[in-house]
């Protein structure tokens, strides 16, 4: 993949010593490798001209060293001596221009620069060694000036991003921009909270995440850098660039000026680290969902997240009453695997995935339990799925009963984990309504109370059909006396022009106020 054409800076790999060495001007010298061919992929930093016997003390690492040899002609010590300083010095290559001192390879100097493992080229038709110099060194510069150009335009683009209170994805999506490759965002436990760039290309490492993610404690090489996430004295995670084909000290700016702007998003944003791994979750069960990408295509961001998926049962639930945060410890205090996230307000939808040999209905039901002992909680679940694919229709059916008792739980005697066939009629209901006929059938039933503007009537209602007519739970529910409620009763009756003691009539009134709920849900 090659640096994305939206960004302005298109930056050269660094010139390496193989990379100069196919310059025009440099193959006009006819150059010939007599050692070290191994060793042609190290980075130029600078072209030095010199003749001096003791050149390697003047060096600092990085230098292909240009010279004739005229001091070093008829000495084979200093000749071997000459190479060994060079390698000594961290310089990247030297080439030697053959002519009146040299008119073939020097065997010695040959030989020396093989055991160092140090590039030397000679030059067969004369050169003007100023033509090579004058041509790196520009190249050089610019490549430096254009580096400088990318860190101020990143800095300024997330920057940008931040003030404007753009969320993480954002920011990503604007890093692999600039860097042309897929960008991960991993936690210490190396489980993938972001990524951006062509989703083909992410799909591909995160399917070899495992390789990945053991290599991710340093630089593997071929394009990968990393840099630390962290503040404050606390390391909380890391970033790549998965496969950057710019030079890898562009590359490691790059992501050091991306590793910056995340952790000032973080500080300012106030968020823990783990909202990162909720956010990461909450996409993951949006896409399930919703449906609108295969589930078996999800598989590699799943596995990436940590949720184990091979020979597992997988349980799908919604929380109402919980926060995400809320569900995560409870799901870390039980050592139970799952994705968690705030699909839909007051609701948290969760995913279980438990080894085939545990029993999934009594380890849900601990859950609710747990969930259930500190305040209220309803705890809707699907039936357990077995297969990848079948999670999104579970997903769904989790949500249906949800939706089913949302609203009335504190009026029903609901079991700790209500299930499909807990909802019974007011499941049926939920399905059926968008139906027109549905919709008109609860207006003409409730008609008289629909209009009124006082709610409590119809609130009162509510009640004393979901606990079965049960007057004395009614009353104490809506915190009235048995009286009151009687007169109540009595005012619904007469506005409805119905029996409530007459079963098909309180059973219809029943259906048209389970539709107007969930019409209004």
């Amino acid at each position: 993949m090659s640096i994305t054409s939206e960004f302005p800076y298109v930056l050269e790999p660094t010139l390496s010593v193989r990379q100069v060495l196919t310059l025009e001007r440099v193959l006009a010298g006819e150059p010939e490798v007599v050692a070290g061919a191994a060793q042609l992929d190290r980075p130029v930093r600078w072209v030095h001209v010199a003749e001096a016997a003791d050149v390697g003390v003047m060096l600092s690492g990085g230098e292909m060293v240009l010279t004739t040899g005229v001091l070093l002609a008829g000495d084979e010590a200093r000749q071997a001596e000459y190479v060994r300083s060079l390698h000594r010095a961290e310089a990247a290559a030297v080439v030697l221009g053959l002519g009146r001192a040299f008119p073939a390879p020097p065997e010695v100097m040959r030989r020396a620069a093989e055991r160092c493992g140090l590039p030397m080229v000679v030059l067969h038709r004369p050169f003007p060694f100023a033509e090579l110099t004058e041509e790196v060194q520009s190249r050089l510069v610019r490549r430096k000036f254009a580096a400088i150009s990318l860190s101020e335009s990143v800095r300024t683009a997330l920057t940008g991003l931040i003030t404007a209170g753009a969320p993480l994805q954002r920011l990503l999506d604007e890093v692999a921009r600039h860097a042309g490759c897929p960008v991960v965002v991993t936690n210490l436990a190396h489980r993938v909270v972001g990524t951006a760039g062509e989703r083909s290309a992410v799909d591909d490492v995160l399917r070899d995440w495992e390789r990945i993610a053991r290599q991710a404690g340093g630089d593997a090489g071929d394009g990968w850098v990393r840099a630390e996430l962290g503040g404050r004295g606390e390391r909380w995670g890391r970033l790549l660039l998965c496969g950057y084909r710019g030079d890898a000290a562009t590359g490691r700016l790059l992501a050091d000026r991306a590793a910056e702007a995340l952790v000032l998003h973080r500080m300012l944003g106030g968020a823990p680290a783990r909202s990162w791994e909720e956010q990461s979750a909450q996409g993951l069960l949006t896409d399930l969902v919703s449906g609108v990408v295969p589930a078996r295509q999800l598989l590699p961001r799943v596995r990436a997240a940590g949720l184990p998926v091979n020979r597992r049962t997988f349980v799908p639930l919604v929380v109402q009453g919980r926060t995400a945060g809320q569900l995560d410890r409870v799901l870390r205090l039980l050592g139970l695997p799952g994705l968690v996230a705030e699909l839909a307000e007051g609701a948290a939808t969760v995913l279980l995935s438990l080894a085939r040999d545990q029993d999934a209905e009594a380890l849900t039901g601990h859950f609710a339990t747990r969930l259930r002992a500190a305040s209220p909680a309803v705890v809707a679940a699907a039936a357990p799925r077995t297969a990848w694919d079948d999670v999104p229709a579970g997903l769904r059916e989790a949500r249906h009963v949800a939706d089913a008792v949302a609203g009335s739980a504190a009026a029903l005697d609901l079991p700790a984990v209500v299930r499909l066939k807990d909802v019974h009629l007011r499941g049926l209901i939920r399905l059926l309504r968008d139906d027109p006929q549905v919709q008109s059938f609860a207006e003409r039933e409730l008609d008289g109370l629909l209009c009124e503007a006082e709610p409590e009537l119809l609130n009162v209602l509510r009640t004393y059909l979901a606990t079965g007519r049960n007057k004395s739970r009614t009353a104490q529910l809506h915190h009235v006396s048995r009286p009151a409620l009687y007169r109540r009763l009595e005012a619904i009756q007469i506005r409805l022009g119905i029996d409530l003691d007459d079963f098909e009539q309180a059973a219809s009134v029943h259906i048209a106020l389970l539709a107007h709920d969930a019409q209004q849900g």
